[in-house]
Order: structure tokens, then sequence, then C-alpha cells
């Protein structure tokens, strides 16, 4: 087990995943109220091209999603949840816009982590590292327009719309926003 650790935050840890990741990753892609943006239900399959898709960007371009565990435990949804514990995924991929490529932050999360700010500490943790170590001079997130909450982290990170655009996902052609912020 490599579990390379990427960066850390006050209360986060981001870490590459690897393959014992894949009963959690699939806890976030399984879930329809998680994925609704999608509009896609993930099979095992799904899971698995998802994982190996990350781990093929580790080696390709250095970055991807990673892995977004809790620095400390926690009680959640009446829950506890232990330290190191995967909570969700976040990070940078470069994705296709218009007739270009733009270098992308993602984040998905388990549904009990949701409105505690985590994916807004994710956020800009990968976004200053994007600007920090990967030298890169502009930021987006591509964020379908009736997801609200991802709107909302963006903004909350300093983000402001530069366009909207079309763009076809696993059930067909939807309305996006293209976020950005330049260093």
């Amino acid at each position: 087990m490599n579990r390379k650790v990427i960066l850390e935050t006050e209360r986060l840890i981001l870490r590459e995943m690897e393959q014992s990741d894949f009963t959690n990753l699939a806890e976030i892609l399984q879930n329809p109220k998680v994925m609704y943006a999608y509009e896609h239900d993930f099979s095992e399959e799904d899971v698995q091209e998802w994982l190996d898709r990350q781990m093929e960007r580790y080696r390709k371009y250095g970055f991807g999603l990673w892995a977004v565990l809790l620095k400390h435990a926690g009680v959640f949804s009446e829950e506890t949840v232990t330290e190191k514990t995967m909570i969700g995924q976040a990070g940078l991929t470069v994705q296709p816009y218009r007739d270009t490529e733009v270098l992308e932050i993602g984040y998905l999360f388990k549904e009990q982590f949701w409105h505690h700010g985590f994916a807004r500490e994710a956020a800009a943790a990968c976004r200053d590292y994007a600007f920090e170590h990967l030298g890169c001079d502009k930021v987006h997130p591509i964020i379908k327009v009736d997801n609200i909450p991802s709107i909302r982290v963006a903004e909350g990170i300093g983000m402001t719309r530069e366009d909207e655009f079309i763009t076809s996902y696993y059930n067909g052609d939807m309305k996006h926003f293209l976020y950005s912020l330049k260093k």
C-alpha cells in the first residue's frame, strides 16, 4: 500500500486513491443523491473504471481525484467516524471544454458529510495546490447549472462564472457553467 499523501488542510488529508478504496468510492458513486448531477446509476464496473481512471491520471499527470480523509474522529448522522476515514474525493483533472481542455477542480462527498464545509476546504486546497505546486495560472470547476451546492463552493473560494455551455455526460447533453479563478 503506497497511500501517497498529496496535501493536508486543517481537518483533511488528501491522498492518492488505491484499490482498497473501492468500497468507499462505491458508497459515493452509487448514491443517487450524491451523483444526481451525472444522471447515471453507477454499476460496480463503473466504479472500478472511475478508480482506474484516477490511478491512470496519477501516472500521466501526477494528479487526479484524491481520497479525502478526516484527520480526526467525529460523529456524523449518528455515525461515529474514525480518523483517516475516507469521506469523499477531491482533486484536479484535465477536462474537455469547447475545443480545448481546462484544469478542473472536482469534489464529491458522501452524503453524511455535506454541510460541514469539507467541500469548500478541499476545493480551496486543490486551488492552492494547482497554483503553488503545479504552477498553473487558472483553474476551473465545471458545474451543472442546477447544482447549487457546487456553485456555492466555487463562489465561496473566489471563483466567478465564465461561460455557459453544453457538454455530454452519460445520459446526453446537459447545460453546465464554467467557473474560473486566475492566480
